[in-house]
């Protein structure tokens, strides 16, 4: 495993600690399930800007799809 080492303001640190007594889980923990949970957000955001920006993905008006979801019996 590699070791990375950040600055941080110390009133995130503060908090950090404070999170990391309330948990019961060391700061690296909280820090790495942190990042983790920040990549898996990033990944999904980049998949759906990568969606938006394909010319060939059929951009959908939610009015007529609404209509038409609201008229089908």
């Amino acid at each position: 495993m590699t070791q990375i080492t950040a600055r941080l303001p110390n009133e995130v640190v503060d908090a950090l600690d404070e999170a990391a007594n309330r948990l019961k889980r060391s700061r690296a923990e909280i820090i790495r399930q942190a990042i983790e949970r920040y990549l898996e957000e990033f990944d999904d955001l980049s998949v759906a800007v990568d969606r938006l920006r394909d010319p060939n993905d059929p951009v959908l008006d939610w009015d007529q799809v609404r209509r038409e979801f609201l008229d089908t019996n």
